[in-house]
């Protein structure tokens, strides 16, 4: 005797339960009846997090340090610092700080800078260059603000031995000032 088929509880032959009912409108490639969000207005990197101790009389207290590049590659860019005692609260006042200490780039019509800029901060020290043809050549953090300014075809070369990424990032951002000056 054959054996009745049976159904799940979850109804339907489909497999995913329910009926064929849309939950919203539906977007191409995307899921149904989720709205769509908001390209934000910068694009960020995290350059460096530190976790930073201070010691009290109860023992250890733990905080995070965050230092963010910010820019929307079309000429602003900004480096920023957030601490808090969680990363992703450190993350949101970094990006809030970058914000405020953004700057205008003053680029040519290839994306390149107009002449050679050397800047200092702190122990870092760099020579920004133009590189026609050569694509953005340079290291750590000043690749950083420099891509995130959208700035093109350049040679960034720190000079000094410090590989301490904030203030690399703070003399690349002192070296872009003084375009505008100039």
């Amino acid at each position: 005797m054959p054996t009745p088929t049976t159904q799940n509880n979850k109804g339907g032959a489909g497999g995913r339960g329910g009926d064929n009912r849309s939950r919203g409108p539906r977007r191409p490639g995307g899921r149904p009846g989720r709205p769509e969000r908001a390209k934000p207005e910068f694009a960020h990197k995290v350059v460096d997090v530190r976790r930073v101790t201070r010691v009290m009389a109860g023992g250890r207290r733990f905080s995070f340090s965050v230092v963010l590049v910010a820019g929307d590659k079309k000429g602003r860019v900004g480096v920023g610092i957030g601490k808090a005692g969680d990363t992703a609260l450190a993350i949101d006042k970094a990006m809030n700080d970058a914000k405020k200490r953004m700057i205008l780039v003053s680029r040519t019509e290839g994306h390149s800078i107009r002449h050679e800029v050397e800047a200092k901060f702190g122990s870092s020290q760099l020579i920004l260059k133009p590189a026609k043809g050569k694509g953005l050549v340079a290291g750590s953090s000043v690749r950083t603000v420099l891509d995130l300014a959208g700035v093109k075809d350049i040679s960034a070369k720190i000079l000094s031995r410090s590989k301490n990424k904030l203030n690399n990032a703070r003399a690349a951002i002192i070296a872009l000032k003084k375009l505008r000056t100039v």
